[in-house]
């Protein structure tokens, strides 16, 4: 495989880009030595996101967004005794 030059990279990246994007692997490098590599992206890169995952698993209290304690107010603010 080819090692496509640095400077020769910055002057083609989109048409190293789409090379990538159908299926090839483009070495990167600097005098013939491997340094990176550009593949094509895959749907397995991303992570999965599950909408719902928790329902039914969490609670929240009635009094969720009731003011807290006096207390507990102070010992936010320093002043807990």
């Amino acid at each position: 495989m080819q090692v496509v030059s640095m400077h020769q990279a910055k002057s083609t990246l989109s048409q190293l880009v789409k090379r990538a994007a159908t299926g090839e692997t483009i070495l990167l490098g600097a005098y013939g030595k491997v340094e990176a590599k550009l593949v094509p992206a895959t749907s397995s890169d991303v992570p999965q996101k599950y909408i719902g995952l928790l329902a039914g698993k969490l609670t929240i209290p009635d009094d969720f967004d009731a003011p807290l304690p006096e207390e507990l107010l102070k010992s936010f603010e320093g002043d807990a005794a």
